[in-house]
């Protein structure tokens, strides 16, 4: 079984090199840089597409288109040190690449716990040649509804794993309760939640610290492609993902803690753009950090994590909810003097900024009807000055108040 994963890890490889010269050289000659669907449809043909069976060849590619995307986003944020995607090698060999087996790719047997998975026609020693790999699961877990599966290789174990991806549906879970949450989503305060009478900030400080520590070790290797910096890329990522978890798991159980049944996220489509579709320039520090700045992805683990606890998570549009007052909802752009500071020249409200943003976030799907009065309640000496703070301590993996000792070496 491995050596049939081998085969198949390395023809994953051979692909995306094919890809990634197919894409260099038309882009040398016309200046453009095709698409997925484009660079599948080109490649369909070439013998190295077969080695894989179809849709494993075109997850390949697409990983490819969006590397290249990302790259070039980056470029048009201003960083100049971004580098293109590069070859897959290790000198002369090819390293074993994922690869992804969606629903044609593979058969599963719930009885049996096994998995089949396709190999492409070049890799096949007879037509009904396949991979047939068993797993085991805790006592508790039913693994069903298998919407894909992923073979990773494990440098550190030396070993591959197979990832499945299932579709779970939740039914019959009850609201915890008809209070509704606002979150503003940030680069300096990585979520900011307002709960209508209390505000927590979760300030995304453990994220860069990890930015500045793994580029700088990442510096120190020779080749961009080597061992020592694809397991610096690996653990970089892994410590994003398991924040982004973490997070979005925290704020799901604090708004079931007090009854919130709806959870208000500000949908930042278009953040790097301006009202001309002109991409926006933040500053060279900002523009990085806001490009790689994962939002769509938390809030796609918030969606999922709500809905196992009946919570509904909703965008709605952020605009101007930065600029207006939560309290008398008077609109000026320059209300916001500070980063972390904003005041209302109309009614002399003190407000911390990202939970003022919130809490506008929040207000637009509980109170659209009714506009707030500044004289319902003092905001600027409560809890929208100063919200509580939980910093992400790194050795208990969670989030802790500021109060405690967290341990912020990477």
């Amino acid at each position: 079984m491995y050596d049939s994963l081998d085969s198949l890890g390395f023809a994953a490889s051979k692909l995306w090199n094919v890809a990634r010269w197919t894409v260099d050289r038309i882009w040398k000659e016309t200046g453009y840089i095709p698409d997925h669907s484009e660079l599948s449809a080109y490649l369909k043909n070439h013998e190295r597409y077969a080695d894989l069976n179809a849709q494993s060849s075109q997850r390949v590619i697409q990983e490819l288109a969006e590397a290249f995307r990302g790259w070039y986003s980056k470029r048009q944020n201003g960083d100049e040190m971004a580098n293109p995607p590069g070859y897959r090698k290790r000198g002369d060999e090819h390293p074993r690449s994922t690869i992804t087996f969606k629903e044609d790719g593979f058969k599963h047997d719930s009885e049996h716990n096994r998995v089949r998975l396709s190999k492409g026609r070049n890799l096949k020693d007879h037509w009904s040649d396949f991979i047939l790999c068993e797993y085991d699961t805790d006592p508790d877990a039913t693994v069903e509804n298998v919407q894909q599966v992923r073979a990773v290789w494990n440098d550190q174990r030396g070993e591959w794993e197979l990832h499945l991806v299932c579709r779970v549906e939740f039914e019959g879970i009850d609201s915890p309760g008809d209070r509704t949450a606002g979150i503003d989503i940030g680069i300096s305060n990585t979520a900011a939640v307002s709960y209508g009478d209390e505000a927590v900030l979760y300030p995304g400080g453990a994220l860069k610290e990890d930015e500045y520590y793994f580029a700088k070790e990442r510096a120190k290797c020779d080749d961009t492609t080597s061992n020592e910096a694809r397991r610096l890329d690996h653990k970089w990522s892994s410590r994003r993902t398991h924040f982004l978890h973490t997070l979005s798991k925290t704020i799901v159980e604090e708004s079931e803690r007090r009854g919130v049944g709806t959870i208000a996220v500000g949908d930042l489509t278009g953040i790097r753009e301006n009202g001309s579709g002109e991409t926006k320039d933040w500053g060279s520090k900002g523009n990085q950090s806001l490009h790689r700045w994962a939002f769509d992805r938390f809030v796609t683990m918030l969606e999922y994590k709500a809905e196992e606890h009946g919570i509904i998570v909703e965008t709605v549009n952020e605009r101007n909810t930065s600029k207006t007052c939560a309290c008398c909802e008077h609109k000026d752009s320059n209300q916001r003097v500070e980063r972390g500071l904003y005041i209302c020249d109309e009614c002399g409200t003190v407000a911390n900024a990202d939970v003022n943003g919130a809490e506008n976030i929040r207000r637009k799907l509980e109170d659209t009807q009714v506009p707030p009065s500044p004289d319902d309640e003092d905001r600027s000496t409560g809890w929208m000055a100063q919200p509580a703070v939980h910093l992400f301590d790194r050795e208990s993996g969670r989030f802790t108040p500021r109060e405690q000792v967290v341990n912020c070496k990477p």
